[in-house]
């Protein structure tokens, strides 16, 4: 009988996928990620930033072993603390002080789930490794899944080709409402349990107040990028992203209005006015940090530039700087700097690289620098 360890998360994607593996003959080890340290989510005063009585990732450790017990299987728990800090926040802090919106949710995959798990499992004598996302391996491809609402193969674009060796996705061929049902009729501990949202380390606590704990608020000017006249006074940059309508903090202004750009040297946010997304419209992009997944480089191909955003049409142009060019058909809009870019083949997701540079018409956004 061959052995496959399971992540478990504590949620029902997981525990579907692990109940799966079980009927289809396997024998299913769950393995429990800790990956982040409860007391790093106090205030400054070292006051617990979360309402609950307990911390949500004990929570989550805490509705594993009962769904282990459920399956009957077993559960081991390993910490990735340090690791997780030293590859996937650390990195997340360093982004965010440079003015750009990163995904910790790639690099965690890339460097924790996707790697450090990997070894840790074939510890466990694993000849398969499984996780609950919903994506698809098609011999040496990684699909998208066939739920479109929940493909999480975006997340899986930094991984790389070779760390998906002997790894599976038994729910990427199903739907969430499927999953939910065989919870459901399996009474499982965790099939009603609510889906994680937001950054995981984070999860339902207030972005900038935990963001403040970490980097030190840095307020500056909010500028009308039309007109050039301060408008008013923005607490960090780190705290917006391009696109966002809420919360800027223009006190007493009624008028619709966007985050439309940042300038880190001169610690100024820039702000458009009025229904008009002219400027967060882009034709062109740069990325770096490339990962295939695929041997196929092609000219022609679809992007993705957030997830559950909408595939744009795009030629690549491969520079010598190990980076690439990506030209649009077209108009793309809020295509942001630290974001990722995640390539598609149809179905198949071919690899991404790390938004690095935003144009229009040939030149860089000035407003994005």
């Amino acid at each position: 009988m061959e052995t496959v360890v399971v992540g478990i998360s504590g949620g029902v994607d997981s525990a579907v996928a692990a109940y799966l593996l079980k009927k289809e003959g396997y024998n299913v080890i769950g393995l429990f990620m800790r990956n982040w340290d409860a007391a790093l989510n106090n205030d400054i005063e070292g006051n617990p930033t979360f309402k609950e009585n307990i911390c949500p990732q004990e929570q989550d450790y805490n509705d594993a072993v009962k769904l282990c017990e459920i399956l009957g299987i077993e559960l081991h728990r390993v910490d990735f603390i340090k690791e997780y800090w030293d590859d996937v926040f650390t990195y997340f802090l360093e982004e965010l002080k440079k003015g750009r919106t990163p995904n910790p949710d790639l690099m965690c995959n890339k460097y924790i789930k996707f790697d450090l798990f990997i070894k840790e499992a074939k510890k466990l004598g694993a000849n398969y490794v499984a996780t609950g996302h919903y994506a698809r391996r098609v011999g040496n491809k990684l699909l998208r899944a066939i739920d479109n609402n929940k493909d999480q193969s975006y997340f899986l674009a930094q991984v790389p080709s070779e760390n998906f060796k002997n790894v599976l996705f038994p729910i990427g061929n199903i739907t969430k409402p499927e999953v939910r049902k065989i919870a459901d009729d399996l009474n499982l501990n965790v099939a009603h349990k609510k889906d994680s949202t937001g950054i995981c380390f984070i999860g339902e606590r207030n972005y900038q107040k935990f963001i403040h704990n970490y980097l030190k608020p840095n307020p500056g000017d909010i500028i009308d990028v039309k007109t050039n006249e301060v408008i008013g006074k923005h607490n960090g940059l780190m705290n917006y992203t391009i696109g966002q309508r809420r919360n800027v903090g223009i006190s007493g202004n009624l008028q619709r209005h966007y985050v439309c750009g940042k300038n880190v040297e001169k610690n100024i946010l820039y702000v458009a006015f009025g229904d008009d997304s002219q400027y967060l419209m882009s034709d062109e992009c740069i990325i770096s940090n490339i990962n295939f997944i695929s041997s196929i480089h092609p000219t022609f191909a679809l992007a993705k530039f957030r997830y559950r955003g909408e595939d744009h049409s795009v030629e690549l142009e491969y520079l010598d700087n190990d980076k690439i060019k990506v030209k649009y058909k077209g108009m793309a809009k809020a295509v942001t700097p630290g974001q990722a870019c995640v390539l598609y083949l149809g179905e198949e997701c071919i690899g991404s690289g790390i938004i690095d540079e935003v144009r229009k018409n040939g030149e860089k956004l000035w407003y994005l620098c």
